[in-house]
C-alpha cells in the first residue's frame, strides 16, 4: 500500500508515555500517510503519566523515531506542546532533531486561508486554573481508557468490527461533559474570530470536528487515544477529518 500525500497533516493528543496511547494504530498511520508539513498539537508525550508511572514501550521508542526520520527525510515538522507536555514549552523555537517547538503557530492553506494553530488548553477554564482537578479528571479518564482497551480486545477475539468506543459513549452521554465541549468551542471561536483569521486548528478534548461557528471554521484533531483521528490539507486546500482504523489500512 502505497503511501497517501497531503500538504499538511495535524495530529494531537498521542499520549506517549502512558496505556492510553494506541501506539499500534499510531505507527500505521506515520507509516501510510507522508505530508510537506506535518503539526504535532499537543500532548505528544504524556509527562502527567510518567510522572506516576514509568510506561514507555518498544512502540513508544519506534514511533519517536519514525517522527525524526520524517524530519530528517525533509517534512517540516512543528510541535506545540499542550498540557500534558508543558515543560516543553520551556523551549519555545528551540530545534530537536529537525523538530521545531512552537506555543502555536499560524497556518496558511494553498488558498490563502489562515489558521491558529494551538493545542487548546489555553481556552480550558480547568485546565487554566484548576489543575489539581483536571489531573483528577484524567484519572477518571485513564480508567475509563482502560476498560476500552479490554473491550477492543474483547472484539478481536469475537471478531466485533464495530468502532465503537466506550469512553466516547461514555463521555457523550454525560450532560456536562456535552456541555463542556459545546462551550470550549464556543469560548475559542468568540475569543479568536476578531482576530484576522479564517479558523483554529486545536486538540486538548478529545473530540474530532470540523464546522463552522458564526463563519468561523473551529477544526479539532481529536486523538490517538479513543478515536484514532487527524486532519489532512490536501493539495487543493481542502481540510479532511480521517479516522484511522489499522485493520483498513492492512487489506
Amino acid at each position: 500500500m502505497l503511501p497517501l500525500v497531503y500538504r499538511t497533516i495535524w495530529i494531537s493528543d498521542l499520549h506517549i508515555g502512558s496505556t492510553q496511547c494506541q501506539s499500534d494504530v499510531l505507527l500505521d498511520f506515520l507509516k501510510h500517510n507522508e505530508s510537506e508539513k506535518l503539526y504535532l498539537v499537543g500532548d505528544i508525550i504524556d509527562f502527567w503519566a510518567l510522572s506516576k508511572k514509568m510506561y514507555w514501550t518498544t512502540e513508544h521508542n519506534t514511533i519517536i523515531q519514525k517522527i525524526l526520520r520524517k524530519a530528517r527525510q525533509g517534512t517540516e515538522i512543528i510541535y506545540i506542546p499542550g498540557n500534558h507536555d508543558e515543560n516543553v514549552r520551556n523551549y519555545e523555537n528551540y530545534v530537536f532533531g529537525d523538530i521545531v517547538v512552537k506555543i502555536s503557530d499560524i497556518h496558511t492553506t494553498v488558498t490563502g486561508k489562515r489558521f491558529l494553530v494551538v493545542h487548546g488548553d489555553e481556552y480550558d477554564v480547568v485546565a487554566r486554573h484548576h489543575k489539581w482537578l483536571a489531573q483528577i479528571g484524567s484519572v477518571g479518564y485513564d480508567w475509563l481508557i482502560a476498560l476500552n482497551r479490554f473491550w477492543r480486545v474483547f472484539r478481536r477475539l469475537f471478531g466485533i468490527q464495530s468502532q465503537f468506543s466506550l469512553a466516547a459513549y461514555v463521555k457523550f452521554k454525560v450532560k456536562n461533559a456535552v456541555q463542556f465541549i459545546s462551550d470550549y468551542e464556543e469560548t475559542i471561536v468568540h475569543t479568536l474570530r476578531n482576530e484576522n483569521l479564517d479558523g483554529v486548528i486545536c486538540g486538548h478534548i478529545h473530540h474530532a470536528e470540523i464546522k463552522e461557528i458564526e463563519n468561523f471554521l473551529y477544526v479539532n484533531t481529536g486523538d490517538f487515544v479513543e478515536s484514532c483521528t487527524a486532519i489532512v490539507e490536501h493539495h487543493n486546500g481542502e481540510l479532511e477529518l480521517i479516522k484511522w482504523n489499522k485493520k483498513a489500512s492492512e487489506n
